[in-house]
């Protein structure tokens, strides 16, 4: 059996999905559950590209143990320095070099020669590895780029340090026999006395990215670099967990195995959903709401004689139990703070106390208080403590023409602003009236609701969805409540934070 290494990029490649912007404490709470889930390597972020990303490189380097903390850098020294700072205190520190290497983005993108390109993979890949014991380049848009001048440009990094190659599909425009052949062409022919690790880098925009990473796996590569979710830049990335238990359920196939600890794959799968804004379809494979749902008369009689029948995962395999050990609002603070834990929550002594302080509110409004109730509790708390927009009362009434009226207050970090606004139902209401407190107009993209769990006392959770139609961003929001409509309010009142944020800026 091969080992075969996973490399996270959701708070890097996954944090380009339009919408999603994660705040420091965010990241460092994924970077957790991801040690949790078995990650061998982190690519943190971009630490050149803002303060932002390299507080969150830098946090995440102080406060993970087990994992390799990657930081991303342009063939630029700048970079190479700045990911060298960001990561000078990590356990495990690398850095993930890149320059272009296809025609089109040598022409237009870099406006330089194939020597040229040549000479700064050399300059850069040795000066990153005057820094990094670990160095890993990647020469992007490596599907679309000519092999021999792929496999010069390799060999080039190789002879100035690098010990791990990743070959991405940058543009998903590989399929999976062109893939894999491209790992045997290049494993084949590179020349290296010392161990070279090949990771496969993939896109989804043909729906392949999945079979493309495993297709890499059967011809050599060893590493795979993917997201939580397939989230990422315009389709999203090869989903970590499906190549996970791909290699798992078919090791006789692929005579490989990981670190994943698969029964975290769920939690992990549904706290980046919830911190991203971005929810799981329900059909998505491995931590879809249907992935283990049988309609079918046929399947559900062959289900209920044999699970084997119909399921090649168990839910418990991944995390999907049909029944949590649930709180109450007689538990203790000391029963939560354990519970908390075991949830991968490391809780200071203020951040327990509120917490706490919002159970109790919540088993005081519910029957039973699930797993899934607890870390919506702390995605709401997480996000309220980063909020520069805080919303206050929501109030509604009912206008005689049949319309719906609302008024709306906001803290805005300086004021308490209050407004009012009609529209033809009450969430239309609301937003007009948080519109108009903000001074903005922004298009509403998205909104849909789920709950939380099951039952009458299920909790609300909102997701929205608003865009910047001149500049063509989009922006997501996430709210929690037992009320839909104090929800739905939260939800617009944090897409629009990032609305303001980014469409003052431009």
């Amino acid at each position: 059996m091969k080992k075969i290494q996973f490399f996270d990029t959701t708070l890097r490649d996954g944090e380009q999905t339009p919408g999603v912007n994660f705040n420091t404490k965010e990241k460092v709470q994924i970077a957790k559950q991801l040690e949790k889930w078995g990650i061998d390597t982190i690519e943190a972020g971009f630490p050149i590209a803002s303060v932002g990303d390299f507080e969150a490189v830098k946090a995440i380097a102080e406060n993970v143990e087990t994992m390799t903390v990657a930081g991303l850098a342009r063939c630029q020294k700048a970079d190479i320095d700045r990911a060298y700072e960001a990561l000078q205190h990590a356990k495990h520190p690398q850095i993930h070099v890149f320059l272009a290497t296809s025609p089109v983005h040598m022409e237009y993108k870099l406006k330089m020669t194939p020597e040229e390109v040549i000479a700064s993979i050399k300059e850069h890949v040795s000066y990153a590895k005057t820094k990094f014991e670990k160095v890993q380049f990647s020469p992007e848009d490596a599907t679309r780029t000519e092999k021999n001048f792929l496999l010069k440009a390799v060999q080039t990094a190789i002879d100035a340090g690098a010990t791990i190659i990743n070959v991405p599909d940058t543009v998903g425009y590989s399929n999976p026999t062109e893939y894999g052949a491209l790992f045997k062409f290049l494993i084949d022919n590179i020349q290296s006395e010392q161990e070279i690790i090949f990771s496969s880098h993939c896109h989804d925009d043909l729906g392949m990215a999945t079979a493309n990473a495993l297709a890499a796996i059967e011809n050599g590569a060893r590493r795979v670099e993917g997201t939580v979710n397939g989230i990422g830049e315009r389709a999203g990335n090869t989903a970590l967990e499906e190549v996970a238990l791909a290699l798992y359920i078919r090791k006789d196939f692929y005579q490989s195995e990981s670190s994943i600890t698969l029964n975290e794959t769920k939690r992990t799968s549904d706290l980046v959903s919830r911190l991203s804004g971005v929810a799981v379809p329900r059909n998505k494979a491995i931590i879809g709401a249907n992935a283990y749902a049988h309609e079918s008369g046929i399947h559900q009689d062959g289900v209920l004689k044999n699970p084997d029948t119909y399921e090649i995962i168990t839910p418990s395999l991944v995390g999907v139990n049909e029944n949590s050990l649930p709180l109450g609002k007689l538990s203790g603070r000391h029963a939560f703070a354990a519970k908390m834990e075991t949830l991968g929550y490391q809780l200071n002594d203020e951040e327990l106390k509120d917490a706490f302080k919002r159970f109790k509110s919540l088993a005081d409004k519910k029957k039973q208080v699930t797993e899934d109730d607890l870390i919506a509790l702390m995605v709401g708390q997480s996000q309220e403590c980063n909020e520069t927009y805080r919303l206050g009362c929501v109030q509604l009434q009912y206008v005689s023409d049949g319309s719906q009226g609302a008024i709306v207050s906001i803290d805005t970090g300086e004021e308490t602003k209050t407004e009012s606004a009609i529209g033809s139902g009450s969430i239309q209401a609301i937003y007009n009236s948080i519109d108009k407190i903000l001074g903005q107009k922004p298009e509403l993209k998205e909104y849909y609701i789920k709950a939380v769990t099951g039952g009458e006392d299920a909790q609300a959770e909102v997701h929205v969805t608003l865009a910047d139609t001149e500049n063509n961003r989009q922006f997501n929001g996430i709210g929690i409540d037992f009320d839909v409509l104090q929800a739905s309010a939260k939800a617009y009142v944090k897409a629009s934070e990032q609305f303001q944020k980014e469409v003052g800026k431009a």
